[in-house]
């Protein structure tokens, strides 16, 4: 997501439970365990730099209310990584209950 704006940013933390439940499937969740706790502990990353609650929705929200003009460079490109690491392990844990 690099280069991704604030707005991509929002929706792509807004997708991710969707995103999960239709990874996961009706996988056990032994099999996901662990990607799906690392994905969590990026959310939790995500809500610590913008001072919200561990939800992707709500990180989508903190997102959407930051105006274009106060965005820190690199609060931004903390963001982008932990996107593209989020996007990682949803398609890992697809994989996993794919297998």
């Amino acid at each position: 997501m690099s280069g991704s704006s604030p707005e991509d940013l929002a929706v792509a933390f807004r997708s991710v439970n969707r995103r999960l439940r239709d990874a996961h499937g009706d996988t056990p969740s032994e099999r996901t365990a662990a990607p799906t706790s690392e994905l969590y502990g990026l959310i939790e990353d995500a809500a610590r730099l913008l001072g919200c609650t561990a939800d992707p929705s709500a990180v989508a929200d903190a997102i959407e209310a930051i105006p274009a003009s106060r965005w820190d460079p690199s609060t931004l490109d903390q963001l982008r990584a932990i996107a593209l690491d989020t996007g990682r392990l949803l398609r890992h844990i697809t994989a996993l209950a794919e297998s």
